[in-house]
């Protein structure tokens, strides 16, 4: 309700007070009670001996664990320099918000940092959290977890707003064409009215599901990458008791005809904006999922601003690049909790509810990503049925009853499989999804190596299709 202005210069002034009051002291390690400081200064309009004077209405500053913030400001190389000259020299810019918890977002003018408000119990667990989860970044720097850089508090007129620093997931230097929150939930999933009629809405899972139902491909490396840091951070959230996180993904069309255009307007903006990329280390898709020394190894030559996105491409083969983070995570499995889940359960399916007990969550999370959202391109040569995929060539060439006598051989395994006590329904359906999704990794080869003859077979122009379709009453 305070004047989002007011709010920014609050924030402002109060972070380029303590942060340069921080300076003076000297490096030291982070001892177990640094993590329970709460630092206060009061910031009087008219100015004090210690603090400058200012037009908003007076306000009392409070900065929570400095030492320790300044110790992660420096593991993610940021210095005090650029982090006060990112938050302070220019305005902060407001975002609309996308998420229903009505919080204020704000990012710095040169894009490097989002500002966002909380509410008094999610300050409460990230200070909680922050011995433990920060151990954890320590080790393990390259993570989609959010990068918290500092926790504050401004009080002005008995309100108590507080914020929290954190690394920027989506660069507004380039045009997100899509952005999905993802859950790997399913009821109520879907973007609202309101939020479809904005310029650049959020969508959720069912609109996923339904505007990229064939999913998004990496390179067999680059998508192990990025599976094995997701498994890594949803243990780590898990062990918490945390929940009701979501992937934040961002998708960027590198074929779209707006392509020229933009780069011309954006170019210039992050050249005066920007030195060569964002300057805190980790901070970029790209930089979180590969291992050391990686770093934008795999982007291809003609795609150098790519901003950390990570490359990848849509089932129709157009190049895409991906910034993703995992956010909302300050939500613990606490009573409330519990008890939303209770009522939700018994009035729908369960296990589609959003809130969910952490270790259903992040193995349902975990799920739906790496079955519905990231795929992996399946090369010709590594693919299960190599035998076959050789002989298309072969198989062109052979007259058409050939082409039944394989068929038949391919029903008749099929049968055989049938009959060791597969369900028919299950069947026909793995059977079409490979059928319609040639390119995608066998769950189970055995099973399979029938059913990619038959999508090799199609593909190569044999009109087997309609013996298929002719066959199909039959399984």
């Amino acid at each position: 309700q305070t004047a989002s202005s007011a709010i920014k210069g609050a924030i402002q002034l109060g972070i380029g007070y303590t942060v340069g009051n921080l300076t003076s002291k000297p490096d030291r390690d982070v001892l177990m009670q640094d993590f329970y400081v709460v630092e206060s200064v009061f910031l009087p309009s008219e100015g004090s001996n210690l603090t400058p004077a200012h037009h908003y209405p007076d306000f009392r500053f409070k900065t929570y664990a400095p030492l320790a913030f300044r110790y992660f400001r420096e593991l993610f190389g940021i210095k005090p320099g650029d982090y006060l000259y990112s938050i302070c020299s220019e305005p902060l810019i407001e975002l609309s918000n996308p998420g229903a918890s009505g919080s204020l977002f704000f990012v710095t003018s040169d894009d490097e940092f989002i500002i966002k408000t909380v509410q008094h119990k999610e300050a409460e667990f990230l200070q909680k959290l922050l011995p433990g989860y920060y151990m954890n970044l320590n080790q393990n720097p390259r993570t989609l977890l959010p990068k918290f850089y500092g926790l504050y508090c401004v009080q002005s007129g008995g309100i108590n707003i507080r914020i929290v620093v954190m690394n920027n997931v989506l660069p507004r230097a380039l045009k997100m064409h899509f952005t999905y929150d993802l859950k790997g939930s399913t009821y109520k999933r879907r973007a609202s009215r309101k939020e479809r009629e904005k310029s650049n809405p959020t969508f959720k899972d069912l609109d996923f599901l339904q505007d990229i139902h064939e999913g998004l491909y990496f390179d067999s490396e680059m998508h192990s990458a990025l599976m094995k840091t997701l498994q890594r951070d949803c243990r780590v959230l898990e062990s918490f008791k945390i929940m009701d996180y979501s992937l934040l993904l961002g998708i960027h069309l590198l074929n779209s005809n707006m392509k020229e255009k933009e780069g011309e307007g954006s170019q210039s903006a992050t050249d005066t904006k920007r030195h060569g990329g964002q300057k805190v280390l980790y901070s970029t898709a790209m930089e979180s999922i590969q291992g050391p020394g990686k770093s934008g190894d795999s982007v291809t030559p003609e795609t150098t601003n790519t901003m950390g996105g990570i490359p990848a491409k849509n089932h129709k083969g157009e190049k895409l690049l991906l910034f993703m983070g995992i956010i909302d995570i300050l939500q613990s499995y606490r009573l409330m909790k519990k008890l939303e889940h209770s009522w939700k359960a018994l009035v729908y399916d369960g296990d589609t509810v959003s809130v969910h007990r952490p270790g259903f969550y992040a193995d349902r999370f975990l799920k739906f990503m790496s079955t519905r959202v990231f795929k992996k391109v399946q090369a010709l040569k590594s693919s299960p049925s190599k035998k076959w995929c050789n002989s298309i060539t072969a198989l062109k060439a052979a007259s058409q009853e050939v082409v039944c006598a394989v068929y038949q051989e391919w029903k008749d395994e099929k049968h055989g499989i049938l009959t060791e006590g597969q369900s028919y329904a299950s069947l026909d359906e793995e059977v079409l999804g490979s059928h319609h999704r040639p390119d995608l990794v066998p769950s189970t080869p055995s099973l399979f190596e029938a059913a990619s003859l038959a999508t090799t077979i199609s593909s190569s122009s044999l009109n087997a299709d309609e013996h298929y379709q002719r066959d199909r009453p039959m399984l």
